[in-house]
């Protein structure tokens, strides 16, 4: 521990920005994220997310894309399609308790045409939207 601080305090910020894992990122933003494979698994969410659902993050992992997704792709469609087509949208997700958590959805942040997963964050939008049904 006391080597990881000695060498992160000699190092630039850039430079201990560059070297930090993206799964320790994403885990740490405060912003609810999640990433899907093709195949409808849930392959990464942080606590954030997992939270906004009402589930821990292991419970979120595993479930599968159409269990908290509201509106699923039929089978002929891929489950990236899906959530390409909703970029950017307000898509509707299962909370645990059964209510529905109303959410913005941005694009993917990968955005290959060979990758196979998609990764978006979410905004929470479902006190905003019942105040604004009222």
């Amino acid at each position: 521990m006391e080597r990881r601080r000695n060498r992160q305090a000699s190092q630039s910020p850039m430079i201990a920005l560059q070297q930090l894992p993206a799964l320790v990122v994403l885990e740490r933003i405060p912003v609810p994220v999640l990433a899907t494979g093709d195949d409808g698994s849930i392959l990464f969410t942080n606590t954030a997310f997992a939270q906004m659902v009402g589930r821990d993050p292991d419970e979120v992992l595993s479930l599968r894309f159409h269990e908290i997704f509201h509106q699923c792709p039929d089978s002929a469609s891929s489950t990236l399609s899906f959530v390409h087509a909703l970029a950017n949208m307000v898509v509707e997700l299962a909370h645990k308790d059964g209510s529905v958590v109303r959410a913005l959805m941005s694009r993917s942040a990968v955005r290959r045409a060979d990758d196979n997963f998609a990764l978006a964050v979410f905004q929470d939008l479902t006190e905003q939207l019942w105040e604004e049904e009222r």
